[in-house]
């Protein structure tokens, strides 16, 4: 398979034991260039193993993965980054003490190979500041580039998260429980947020998140995760009528 035509991303049989326990027990992934896929799955199924996995945080006991075509198992974290791998975490990761358009800025300017230097002021035309903004007002965050990242609201946290993704060359975003935490009255909004990443950036989106409703209604595909494999993987209307999908929910699958 060329590279023109292979997954933006493609797990096969990955397995990771710890202390003789097994967390990742053979999954198996394909996703296309440009998709966007939920990933679902009780509480302990391996959902954010998966995502430290492809990410490289952790390192797999078995199997492979490959980016593009590119075998990136072995792969530190840095150079997957630069490969194009984009990361948000269960809480949020930023720079409470800068400013929102600082911290989007550094984004902007590594992911160029340049180096950032907070005793220099930022200019509002240099090439990092311009993705900065731009990416900014993407998330709806344009009227907040000088309040500290620390002051902001949860809900604006999490678009900050998304806007440092949109300041790099990321093709492939995993987003996990973007909407963990954030107040009924900014879930649309940061929905609106993904989905224009989606379709603007042309990334490939992987997704955990716990709020079913939302998923299934952002999503291209849906992937079940229980006991640390991947039990189903199908259109959002599919799964929801997977008799299985619904006895893992309820803790009765085999």
């Amino acid at each position: 398979m060329s590279q023109a035509t292979a997954p933006a991303l493609s797990v096969a049989g990955i397995g990771l034991t710890i202390g003789g326990a097994t967390i990742l027990d053979g999954v198996d992934l394909d996703v296309v260039q440009g998709g966007l896929v939920g990933v679902i799955g009780p509480n302990g199924a391996g959902k954010t193993t998966l995502f430290n996995v492809v990410s490289g945080v952790m390192k797999p006991t078995s199997g492979s993965i490959r980016m593009n075509g590119d075998d990136i198992t072995s792969m530190a974290v840095p150079a997957r980054a630069r490969a194009g791998i984009g990361r948000t975490f269960q809480t949020s990761s930023y720079f409470p003490r800068l400013t929102v358009l600082e911290n989007v800025r550094i984004a902007a300017q590594v992911s160029r190979g340049g180096n950032y230097s907070l005793l220099r002021f930022p200019k509002r035309d240099d090439e990092a500041t311009a993705a900065a903004i731009e990416a900014l007002t993407e998330v709806g965050l344009e009227r907040k580039l000088e309040a500290r990242a620390g002051d902001i609201s949860h809900g604006d946290k999490r678009k900050l998260e998304i806007a440092v993704l949109l300041a790099t060359d990321a093709s492939l975003i995993l987003l996990d429980e973007p909407m963990a935490g954030v107040a009924s009255g900014d879930v649309d909004g940061l929905v609106d947020s993904i989905r224009r990443m989606h379709a603007e950036k042309g990334a490939t989106v992987l997704m955990v998140e716990h709020h079913i409703d939302v998923l299934m209604g952002l999503v291209d595909k849906v992937a079940v995760m229980y006991a640390g494999r991947i039990i189903a993987y199908d259109t959002p209307q599919a799964i929801m009528d997977n008799e299985l999908v619904q006895s893992a929910y309820l803790g009765t699958a085999a």
